[in-house]
């Protein structure tokens, strides 16, 4: 019976060893790093408590199946022992190359940690999520550049901590890597995710939901399509309050996000503007379910049923795309980037929004050449504020319109409001009704009221 210590000459009983001695020092650093607080990574302590000792188990396990394997040769060649060098440290030379030996395994050790730390990070990173692998998400990125969360990495939202987060979104990303190499992937894609984790985990370490916002002045400003682009200005007195906390006129948008209210709903389409039914769970416990018009006991069973939460109305805040293109001249010329000054520039600026061009570089030079061949008739073609003018219709158009992914004004309906979309009307449609006879409210004071404007 040949020693355990020929068994584990076997190259894989070796390389167990390796294996195992590799991964334990790779753990130990990555555990005073996590201890330190360098990781601020949501698969930080997934690769460090879960992956790194996978290794070390791995290579455990070689090192039995190794000697094993070494134990079959040797039954079936007796005698037929390896020969091996042998570590003489007594020897100058040997010390030497054994110092070299553990000078380069340091070196390699520090440079597999760079690189899985520097990869797992680039990997998480909104370059990564928007340019490198997720072409189809090319709206969605260049949307939250220029948004409230532009500072929110894509991970912090839609990626959770704890290992069914990172085992769910991973392999939802192998299936997104198939079809983004063939082709397969949604035009445009989805605006809603089903699946998307409940607002108080993925807002809640921000943004406080008892806090109480009591009444908040809007202004929206429109503008004409005559030629001195006529301005109209709407002050809006919005009741926003906060959970528990109603404004003087008794009502609160946010009592919706109360902790002690629940509200559920059915929807039967896939972007949830249709809502046949409505749960209220009010404090004391008390329930009331409110039906549309119309809405069967069948159409409701066919429905998901859904909690709602800040999302269902906030659904777009990180890649809001411009409603109309009404919508975005308007606000590119209450902004001054656009020139109010120019005759007519609303009308034009809006009709060259809605024009359908092949590609991008297509539409840029389309709103330049006709834009200057407008005002060249007035003798204005080649004046700054037209140049101006051109540059901003051009970005407005970059920032909202995706001829490849098939996503314009209007693709993704904002449920903030009830202007350009559904919105607070899909339950507050007057249509709701209880078997009491009450009504989901669809009255304007309730949300908000109009100021007139002083002089």
């Amino acid at each position: 019976m040949p020693s355990r210590a020929v068994l584990v000459r076997h190259p894989v009983a070796l390389a167990g060893v390796l294996l195992t001695t590799a991964a334990a020092v790779v753990f130990f650093v990555l555990l005073i790093a996590e201890l330190w607080g360098l990781f601020d990574n949501p698969y930080a302590g997934l690769v460090v408590f879960l992956a790194i000792p996978a290794l070390v188990v791995l290579g455990l396990l070689l090192i039995p199946f190794g000697m094993w394997l070494e134990h079959r040769r040797l039954s079936a060649h007796p005698g037929a022992e390896r020969e091996w060098f042998v570590l003489d440290f007594r020897s100058a030379g040997m010390r030497r190359r054994a110092m070299l030996v553990l000078a380069l395994t340091a070196v390699n050790v520090m440079i597999v940690l760079l690189a899985g730390y520097g990869s797992l990070h680039y990997m998480e990173s909104p370059a990564f999520c928007g340019q490198t692998c997720h072409t189809p998400m090319h709206p969605q990125f260049t949307a939250w550049q220029d948004a409230p969360h532009s500072r929110v990495a894509c991970v912090q939202c839609h990626i959770g901590e704890g290992t069914r987060a990172f085992v769910h979104y991973k392999l939802n990303g192998v299936r997104q890597l198939v079809q983004v190499v063939t082709g397969g992937y949604e035009r445009p894609i989805p605006g809603v995710v089903a699946d998307f984790r409940p607002a108080q985990e993925v807002c809640g370490s921000c943004h406080w939901s008892g806090k109480n916002f009591g009444d908040a002045i809007r202004i929206k400003r429109e503008y004409a399509d005559d030629e001195a682009n006529t301005e109209t200005s709407t002050i809006l007195q919005l009741h926003v309050g906060g959970p528990g906390a109603p404004t003087p006129d008794g009502r609160a948008i946010h009592w919706h996000a109360d902790p002690k209210v629940q509200v559920e709903y059915v929807f039967t389409d896939a972007d949830r503007q249709t809502i046949p039914y409505v749960r209220v769970t009010n404090a004391q416990g008390q329930v009331k379910e409110f039906t549309a018009d119309g809405a069967t006991p069948a159409d409701i069973e066919k429905g998901q049923r859904r909690t709602m939460d800040c999302i269902d109305c906030h659904n777009v805040v990180a890649h809001r795309v411009a409603a109309t293109p009404e919508q975005a001249v308007d606000r590119a010329i209450a902004t001054g980037r656009i020139q109010r000054g120019l005759p007519f520039v609303r009308r034009e600026g809006v009709r060259l929004m809605k024009a359908s061009h092949a590609t991008e570089d297509v539409a840029e030079r389309t709103i330049e050449d006709e834009l200057r061949k407008f005002y060249a008739s007035s003798g204005r073609g080649s004046d700054p504020e037209v140049a101006g003018t051109v540059t901003s219709l051009q970005s407005i158009y970059r920032r909202n319109v995706f001829p490849e992914m098939k996503v314009t004004f209007g693709t993704y309906p904002d449920n903030l409001g009830h202007i350009t979309s559904t919105g607070c009307f899909r339950c507050h449609d007057g249509s709701h009704t209880a078997k009491d006879g009450t009504m989901i409210s669809a009255e304007c004071e309730y949300c908000h009221k109009q100021i007139e404007p002083r002089p």
